[in-house]
């Protein structure tokens, strides 16, 4: 039996609970469950293209078209960002996301990005990267056959915070003056929307404020000022939000009161609540014998009728 609980948007509201300082601040600590994976990537059946230099760091987009796709198609497209605490992780975390959106019709995209343990950078430059990433999709979208408004954004962990800043955050753009890097659609798994105190929540103990401290220097900025719940507005795109109501290192709570935060700024939030899984429990590859690959198989489906429901995709075929 799939424990998942769906609330649809405006019509089951979330709960405000207290947003868990301490357990946020594991993710600056946290080793991502991307860990083991390989880098530089292989990524077989994708298309690699560089979308920014930075000095002499190329940083790679890499493209899953649909069969028989051409630049003359007007398709939507997502690109999806890695997890691993800004600090490691790698690309093919999310290959099997994109594979199986490309079958359904979508340019499905994974960007790498700059990270602390092979860049020496801070969150806020992952965060320019991301923004760079949307950017040069809808910047070559009639080359790339894709619909400039009908871009999304996804990842897991820290990359599910670069999706969502992509939306929110003002600032930490490298070309501000460009096409807008915010998409059209977040698809968002156990993510970091939450990096700094909320007004009225309990006064930091002295531990929690230097962990903070801490954070601000992950961060290389002001951590409300890298923090997506902080920025919340009017006009904000439709998101579906994956949280296991036991990850240690994004509080699920933080998730919940992110999406009751969009719904206040009336934005469709999908909030999607898996009882007793941790973190990274969406993954491909994860779980035993009959289990394994069950919540990415499930999360998966959850996205497909997300993205169907905004008439991005096709009807499923029939299995028959």
């Amino acid at each position: 039996m799939i424990l998942s609980t769906f609330n649809r948007p405006h019509l089951c509201p979330c709960r405000a609970a207290a947003f868990p300082i301490a357990v946020l601040l594991l993710l600056a600590a946290a080793s991502s469950a991307t860990g083991q994976r390989s880098y530089p990537p292989t990524m077989e059946g994708t298309t690699a293209e560089v979308y920014r230099t930075v000095d002499d760091v190329e940083l790679n987009i890499y493209l899953c078209n649909p069969e028989g796709h051409s630049a003359e198609d007007s398709r939507p497209a997502i690109v999806f960002f890695f997890g691993g605490g800004w600090r490691s992780g790698s690309p093919q975390q999310f290959l099997p996301h994109c594979r199986y959106l490309a079958d359904r019709g979508m340019v499905a995209a994974v960007a790498d990005y700059r990270v602390a343990s092979r860049h020496g950078v801070t969150a806020n430059e992952c965060v320019e990267d991301a923004k760079s990433a949307v950017r040069w999709l809808r910047a070559n979208a009639d080359r790339l056959g894709i619909d400039p408004d009908r871009i999304a954004a996804g990842g897991g962990s820290a990359g599910g915070h670069l999706a969502a800043a992509t939306a929110t955050l003002p600032g930490h753009d490298p070309d501000p003056d460009g096409p807008s890097p915010v998409p059209n659609a977040l698809v968002l798994f156990n993510p970091a929307t939450i990096l700094a105190p909320v007004d009225g929540d309990p006064t930091p103990t002295e531990e929690q404020r230097e962990r903070f401290a801490a954070l601000k220097e992950r961060f290389g900025a002001p951590p409300e000022s890298m923090s997506p719940y902080h920025h919340l507005r009017d006009g904000l795109p439709p998101t579906i939000i994956f949280h296991g109501t036991a990850d240690e290192t994004v509080a699920h709570s933080t998730a919940d009161r992110f999406c009751l935060g969009l719904r206040k700024h009336r934005a469709r939030c999908d909030f999607v609540s898996y009882h007793d899984q941790g973190h990274g429990f969406f993954n491909f590859g994860r779980g035993e014998g009959d289990e394994k690959n069950k919540w990415y198989e499930d999360t998966v489906s959850r996205m497909d009728g997300f993205l169907y429901s905004l008439e991005w995709l096709d009807p499923k075929p029939n299995p028959a």
